[in-house]
C-alpha cells in the first residue's frame, strides 16, 4: 500500500520530491493463437518486443509455441523490437507465447531549464508532416491560434496539450486504441488513446515542438489480472538540453469519462499526466506510423505496431483488437 499511498499525495501535490519514484512489478504472459487453414505453409506472426530503457526493466524473457523457427528483429527506422515467427508446416493450431518480467517505475520529467538549446539533427525529423501525422491544413491553424513564436518549447507543448484535453472526448465504442487519423479526430472531436495522442503530435509539430506516440501496455493493479485490453498510447515531446518529456491527454479524458468529471474538476488528471505517467504501464514501441515491419511483411505499411499483427499466405488478417483470426490473451501476476 506503500506505493499506492505515494501516488495519491503526488497527485493533490505535484511536487516531484514528495515521495521517491513509485514502481510496479509482475510477470506478463502473452498468447497469441492463428486460426488458418490447416494445410497452410505461409503463416507470419509478428509480436511487439519490450526492451529495457530508462523506466522499464524487462527480464526472464521466454518464448515457447509450435513454431517453424523464431526471432527478434530490429526496424531500423525507430529501433523498436518484434518477436517474429513462422509456421512452414501444416498444423492444426499455430500458438506462440510470449512472457517476461517486468518492473516499471513511475515518471515524472517537470524541471525544464529556463533557457532552451537548439533542436538536435537527430530530432528533428519528429517535426516532420507525414499522411498520418498531419501539419498543414486545419492542424497548424489550431497550433497557431493556441502557441506564440515567443514561448518556449515546454510552454507550447502545454497549451496543445490543454488545448487537446479540452477539445476532445473519450469515445468508449471505438474499437481498440483508434486509428489515430487525426483530420477525422478532429473533426468528431474524440476517439480513443491512439486517436487522442496523435492529434496532440500533430498539433505540437505544427508548432514547432518534436513529439512521437509511445505504444504501450498497462500494467494490472491486481495481483493476478487479465490484461487482454490493457494496450495503451500515449505522447512525448522533445525539450532540447532536456530530453524527452511524457504527456497523456488520453488518460486525462478516461478519467473524466469514467468519473463523470467536468474540466474544472479534473485538476488533479490535468496537471499530472503533463510531464508524468505512472508505474502501471509499460512502452513497447516509439514513434513509427505506416509501419514496415522487420522482416517486412507482404501488405502495405502498418499503420502502428503495439497490437500482434499476422500474415496467412501473403494475406493480412485484422490487427487492431483482433480477437477473430488472429487472437490473443495478456494475463498480468504481480511478483
Amino acid at each position: 500500500m506503500k506505493n499506492l499511498f505515494c501516488i495519491s499525495v503526488f497527485l493533490l501535490s505535484f511536487s516531484p520530491g514528495i515521495c521517491p519514484a513509485s514502481e510496479r512489478q509482475g510477470n506478463v504472459e502473452m498468447t497469441v493463437n492463428i486460426t488458418a487453414p490447416e494445410e497452410s505453409r505461409d503463416v507470419r506472426v509478428w509480436i511487439p518486443y519490450p526492451a529495457s530503457n530508462d523506466t522499464q526493466d524487462i527480464t526472464d524473457i521466454k518464448v515457447d509455441g509450435n513454431y517453424s523457427r523464431s526471432g527478434i528483429y530490429r526496424e531500423k527506422e525507430t529501433g523498436n523490437l518484434a518477436l517474429y515467427a513462422n509456421w512452414e508446416e501444416p498444423e492444426k493450431h499455430r500458438v506462440i507465447t510470449l512472457t517476461f518480467n517486468a518492473r516499471a517505475e513511475e515518471l515524472v520529467r517537470r524541471d525544464f531549464p529556463d533557457e532552451e538549446q537548439l533542436i538536435p539533427p537527430e530530432i528533428q525529423q519528429y517535426l516532420r508532416s507525414t499522411d498520418y501525422i498531419p501539419t498543414d491544413g486545419v492542424v497548424r491553424e489550431i497550433a497557431t491560434s493556441i502557441t506564440g513564436d515567443g514561448q518556449r518549447i515546454s510552454e507550447k507543448a502545454r497549451a496543445v496539450y490543454r488545448w487537446v484535453v479540452a477539445n476532445t472526448t473519450r469515445h468508449p465504442d471505438v474499437i481498440g486504441c483508434g486509428t489515430g487519423e487525426v483530420e477525422k479526430v478532429l473533426a468528431k472531436r474524440g476517439g480513443k488513446c491512439a486517436d487522442i495522442s496523435s492529434v496532440f503530435v500533430s498539433i505540437a509539430r505544427a508548432a514547432g515542438v518534436p513529439a512521437r506516440e509511445v505504444f504501450g501496455l498497462r500494467l494490472g493493479k491486481k495481483d493476478i489480472q487479465d490484461m487482454t485490453s490493457g494496450h495503451h498510447c500515449w505522447a512525448e515531446f522533445y525539450v532540447p538540453g532536456y530530453g524527452w518529456v511524457p504527456a497523456d491527454p488520453a488518460d486525462v479524458r478516461k478519467a473524466m469519462l469514467t468519473d463523470a468529471l467536468e474540466l474544472d474538476q479534473a485538476r488533479d488528471h490535468l496537471e499530472y499526466f503533463f510531464g508524468a505517467v505512472e508505474q502501471y504501464r509499460i512502452s513497447l514501441a516509439r514513434g513509427g506510423r505506416g509501419y514496415f515491419l522487420n522482416p517486412p511483411q507482404n501488405e502495405g505499411p502498418l499503420n502502428y505496431f503495439m497490437y500482434p499483427y499476422a500474415e496467412v499466405d501473403g494475406k493480412a488478417l485484422e490487427w487492431l483488437a483482433a480477437q477473430k483470426n488472429l487472437k490473443y490473451s495478456i494475463k498480468f501476476k504481480a511478483l
